[in-house]
C-alpha cells in the first residue's frame, strides 16, 4: 500500500539468506518463499544448533491469522502441534487505584462487526463522562469479544455471519519449529552451523563464514540474530535508538505453571510493585512472568514478588531474560534487513513482537518487489518501519503515563513482602519503590502522545487527530478510547449505569449463546 508498482520480472539464481532461526527467522523465510520464490529467488535459512530460543509462551494480534492464511496453513493444522490457544484480547488488573474497586480493571478487545453499534454508544458514554456527567464509560461492557472472554467461549468459525477479529497464544519454540517443518517442506533450504564471522565492503555483506571456516555467498541477508544483530549491528555498525526514557521496563522473570482446568481465551497483564505480570494460557501449561525496570527492582527481589503473585514455591526453576528496548536507526542498510530482536523491541505489553515481524517481511517485500529488486525504496521502507516502531511505543508508553498507582497502593498490597526473607541462602529485603509515580510523572513522552492525551482532556476529536498525525494505522481509535477509559482518566468520575447499556449487555451474551467454549 505504500509502493507504486509490483513489479513481475523474475531473478534467476538470486540467494536470499536468514541467518538465526525461532519464529521470526522462520516466520521471515516463510514469507519470502511464498512471495519471492515465483521471481527466482532461492531462500536459504542458516540456524545455530547452539543458540537458545527465547520463548515463554507468546500471545499475538489478529494480524498472526493473516499470516496462516497467506501459507494456506488451517489452524487445526498449526494449532495443537504448537500448544495454542485463542486469545479474544488482554485484561489489565490493577493498574489503577480502589476508587471503585468493581472498575479496577478493563478488557482490551479485538473488536469486530458485532460492534458498530455497541461500540458508538460507548464512545457517547466516554463523551459524556468527559464532559462531567454521570455516565457508564467501562469498556468491559461494550464489546463482544470482552463478553466472549468473560463466558470462556471460541470464535464461531461455523456462523460466518458473527466471524470476529482474535489472536492466539502459543508455544513460540514449538511454532519456530513447526514453521521450519513447513518451510523446508515448501523448498527452504535450511543449513544447522554457528556464524563466526562476517565479511563485508562498506554497507554490503558479502559472506558469513561459520566456526569451521565454511563461507557462505548471498545476494541477500536478513539478520535474525536476536539482540545482538550480528550483522546489521555489530558488523554494519548500525545506530540503535534506545527507549529508556520511554519505557523503564528492561528485565524479566519467567515461570511456567500448570493449567487450570478452566482458562479463559484472554492474556492477563496484572500490575505488580515494580512491572506487571502476564498470564498466557496454552493447552499443555500457563506462561506466566514479570517484566520489570532493573532500575527499582534486582532479579531475586522480582522472582520472589512473582513466586508470590503465583502463590508457588521454588521448586518451579525461573528464567531470568534481559531486554534490549528501543529499535534501529535504519533497518534496511545495503544487502542487509533486520527483523524481530535484531531490528528492535518494545516491551510485550501489547504482544507486538511477532507483528512487527510480519509488518517488516511484508513490507520489504512491498518495497522490494515495487523497486525491481533494487534499493530504490529502501529509505521509505525505514520510514515506515520507523513511524510504526514509534506509534507503537507511544501507545506502550500510555499504559505508563496514565496509571493511577501509588507507593500506598503496593506497599499495602503486598505487605508481606516488605520483610526479610531467604533466596539461594541469602537475606534479601523487599521494598516497594517509586515505580509507578515516576512512570506517571519521569517518563518521556512524543509530541503526538502529548497531543493524544490534550485532546482527551478537553474532550475534542480524537478519531480526527489519530487520523491527522497518522496514527490510525497503528491502533484504531477505539484503542485509544479503550485504554483511556479502562484508566478511568476521567476528572468527573461519577458512573452511572443506565438501561441502554444493559440491554447492549444482554443483546452481547445472547450472541455468545451461537459460540461454543
Amino acid at each position: 500500500m505504500f509502493y507504486p508498482y509490483l513489479g513481475t520480472e523474475t531473478m534467476n539464481n538470486q540467494i536470499i539468506t536468514v541467518v538465526g532461526g525461532g519464529s521470526a527467522g522462520w516466520m521471515t523465510a516463510n514469507l519470502l518463499h511464498n512471495q519471492l520464490h515465483q521471481h527466482g529467488f532461492t531462500i536459504r535459512v542458516i540456524e545455530s544448533p547452539s543458540i537458545g530460543i527465547i520463548g515463554v509462551g507468546e500471545g499475538s494480534t489478529p494480524q498472526l491469522k493473516v499470516f496462516f492464511d497467506m501459507l494456506g496453513i488451517a489452524e487445526q493444522t498449526w494449532m495443537p502441534r504448537c500448544d495454542a490457544t485463542f486469545k479474544h484480547g488482554i485484561r489489565f488488573n490493577g493498574w489503577t487505584d480502589l476508587v471503585h474497586p468493581q472498575y479496577d480493571h478493563y478488557f482490551h478487545p479485538f473488536p469486530s462487526n458485532q460492534d458498530h453499534n455497541s461500540g458508538r454508544y460507548f464512545l457517547q458514554q466516554v463523551h459524556t463522562m468527559l464532559a462531567g456527567y454521570p455516565a457508564m464509560p467501562h469498556p468491559d461492557l461494550y464489546f463482544l469479544t470482552a463478553t466472549l472472554a468473560q463466558q470462556n467461549k471460541t470464535p464461531a468459525h461455523e456462523h460466518p455471519e458473527l466471524q470476529t477479529n482474535y489472536g492466539y497464544h502459543f508455544d513460540s519454540a514449538k511454532l519456530g519449529q513447526f514453521l521450519k517443518t513447513h518451510g523446508t517442506q515448501q523448498g527452504i533450504q535450511v543449513i544447522t552451523t554457528t556464524i563466526d564471522s562476517i565479511q563485508h565492503q562498506a554497507n554490503t555483506i558479502v559472506s558469513v563464514t561459520d566456526e569451521q571456516g565454511q563461507i557462505f555467498n548471498s545476494d541477500w541477508f536478513f539478520d535474525c540474530t536476536g539482540f545482538g544483530g550480528k550483522l546489521i549491528q555489530e558488523a554494519l555498525g548500525t545506530d540503535f535508538i534506545h527507549y529508556t526514557d520511554n519505557l523503564f521496563n528492561d528485565r524479566a522473570v519467567a515461570i511456567p505453571t500448570r493449567r487450570e482446568e478452566q482458562e479463559l481465551p484472554q492474556t492477563t497483564a496484572t500490575a505488580l510493585p515494580c512491572g506487571w505480570a502476564w498470564r498466557i494460557p496454552l493447552t499443555s501449561r500457563i506462561g506466566n512472568g514479570y517484566v520489570y525496570s532493573s532500575q527499582y527492582c534486582t532479579a531475586d527481589e522480582a522472582e520472589h514478588v512473582l513466586r508470590q503473585h503465583l502463590n508457588i514455591d521454588d521448586k518451579i526453576p525461573a528464567r531470568h531474560l534481559s531486554m534490549k528496548v528501543g529499535r534501529l536507526a535504519q533497518h534496511w542498510v545495503g544487502n542487509t534487513i533486520a527483523v524481530g530482536l535484531a531490528q528492535g523491541f518494545i516491551e510485550p505489553l501489547e504482544a507486538t513482537a511477532l507483528h512487527l515481524v510480519q509488518e517488516t517481511v511484508t513490507q520489504f517485500i512491498g518495497a522490494f518487489t515495487a523497486g525491481r529488486f533494487t534499493t530504490i525504496y529502501k529509505e521509505q521502507f525505514n520510514d515506515n518501519i520507523n513511524a510504526r516502531f514509534e506509534g507503537i511505543r507511544d501507545y506502550i508508553v500510555a499504559h505508563y503515563a496514565c496509571n493511577q498507582l501509588t507507593h500506598a497502593r503496593m506497599s499495602q498490597k503486598y505487605a508481606s513482602s516488605n520483610s526479610r526473607f531467604h533466596f539461594d541462602g541469602k537475606a534479601v529485603t523487599i521494598d516497594t519503590p517509586r515505580y509507578w509515580e515516576d512512570c506517571r510523572e519521569k517518563v518521556v513522552t512524543s509530541e503526538n502522545l502529548q497531543a493524544v492525551l490534550a485532546c482527551w482532556e478537553r474532550g475534542g476529536d480524537l478519531h480526527q487527530l489519530l487520523v491527522d498525525r497518522k496514527m490510525q494505522t497503528y491502533y484504531p481509535t477505539l484503542s485509544w478510547y479503550t485504554l483511556l477509559a479502562g484508566y478511568r482518566r476521567f476528572t468527573h468520575q461519577q458512573y452511572q449505569d443506565n438501561l441502554q447499556t444493559q440491554q447492549i449487555q444482554a443483546k452481547l451474551v445472547e450472541l455468545t449463546q451461537h459460540f461454543t467454549c
